[in-house]
């Protein structure tokens, strides 16, 4: 299984610099904010909603996710992509959950006390 979080992975793509860091996490928790309640929609007996589009937010959050190291968030993101583009909306409804609480645990433990991103 993939890793939570590759701090790392971060350390490198800032450069070793904790402010920039802290922001560039700072965004991606935003991000996640925007594109879960889409990504991730309640759900609706016997419907998919806009499988493309949600394949789209599925692809923009997996990029991000690389890029902070957030392994498992981009790791479920890519295949919940690739199962709505395939239009397997049974997989897609099986991994929307499992993104969600990636997600929510990635975010969890870059969180410091006070709520705000920490590296």
């Amino acid at each position: 299984m993939e890793t939570l979080f590759d701090r790392a992975h971060l350390d490198r793509q800032t450069f070793g610099d904790a402010d920039l860091a802290r922001e560039v996490l700072a965004l991606f928790a935003e991000q996640c904010a925007r594109l879960m309640p889409d990504l991730v929609p309640p759900r609706i007996a016997g419907a998919d909603p806009a499988p493309e589009a949600r394949a789209d937010l599925a692809h923009t959050l997996k990029g991000s996710a690389l890029g902070v190291g957030a392994d498992r968030v981009a790791a479920l993101a890519g295949r919940l992509e690739a199962a709505l583009r395939a239009g397997d909306g049974e997989a897609a409804r099986g991994l929307a959950p499992a993104l969600s609480l990636a997600v929510d645990e990635t975010l969890a433990l870059l969180s410091g006390p006070a709520g705000r991103p920490q590296t």
